[in-house]
């Protein structure tokens, strides 16, 4: 508790399922908490979620993470607020389940960018308030199809293999600024996305089980704490990492 007093924490995609485990991890260790959603209402919510005692309020912004302006907006409006920045967590993105040959160029572009290009505009933007801060943390999300292909997600398998990469190459790039960069790979996490995912796969629920180590689909408070592990200063020595959180899913068959 409090290990994260005083830093300031910004979460894309931060007012449901994974993203508003995670930023509630934070805020619970005494994080000022700052999140990114395109719904109104659910940014609404998640503040009630997230406001902690003796911590500043959590704001939301309505920011748009594939633009590049909007992007800087929204860092100036968390600094604005708070003052700085101390920890990134790129949790936006999209899927549309088909099989590759009906993806149009228009379509995988769109996935792309969602899934890889914007949370390098984010870290980009992030970098030099991190900096001025002398180092921090970015945590970006990828997916257990940051290691497995899916016959009906090319563009986002694509893309969450490319976070891996980025991931890297941001940390050997930003390492010498004291800032460290990791991935987290989820696996199966029950959350309304899978759901979805359920009902679209005949007998997805008993495979998964099947496979999965420790017996049980993930639940979202399982990721809030890898990320907190990787936004503390237990993590100062890590860096350029991809954590699966996944049961032992990838490990297995």
């Amino acid at each position: 508790m409090g290990v994260l007093t005083g830093k300031v924490a910004l979460v894309t995609g931060g007012n449901g399922g994974i993203g508003l485990a995670m930023a509630s991890a934070l805020s619970g260790a005494g994080a000022t908490i700052a999140i990114v959603g395109r719904d109104l209402e659910k940014n609404a919510a998640a503040l009630q979620i997230l406001a902690q005692p003796d911590v500043p309020a959590p704001i939301s912004v309505a920011g748009d993470m594939v633009e590049e302006t909007s992007v800087h907006e929204t860092l100036a409006q968390v600094v604005s607020e708070f003052g700085g920045l101390d920890i990134l967590v790129n949790n936006v993105g999209s899927n549309d389940r088909k099989l590759p040959q009906d993806y149009s160029l228009a379509e995988w572009n769109w996935l792309i960018t969602a899934n890889l290009t914007s949370a390098f505009l984010v870290s980009q933007a992030a970098y030099p308030l991190l900096c001025s801060r002398g180092g921090g943390k970015i945590v970006n999300i990828g997916s257990m199809l940051s290691i497995f292909g899916s016959a009906m997600s090319a563009p986002y398998s694509a893309a969450k293999g490319g976070v891996v990469q980025m991931t890297k190459s941001l940390a050997q790039a930003w390492a010498g600024d004291n800032i460290q960069v990791n991935a987290i790979l989820p696996g199966w996490i029950d959350t309304d996305l899978t759901v979805r995912a359920k009902q679209q796969i005949p007998g997805l629920h008993d495979r998964i089980l099947a496979r999965t180590p420790a017996g049980r689909w993930g639940r979202p408070e399982d990721v809030g704490g890898a990320a907190l592990f990787l936004c503390s200063p237990a993590a100062d020595f890590i860096t350029g990492v991809s954590l699966p959180v996944d049961g032992g899913f990838s490990s297995s068959g």
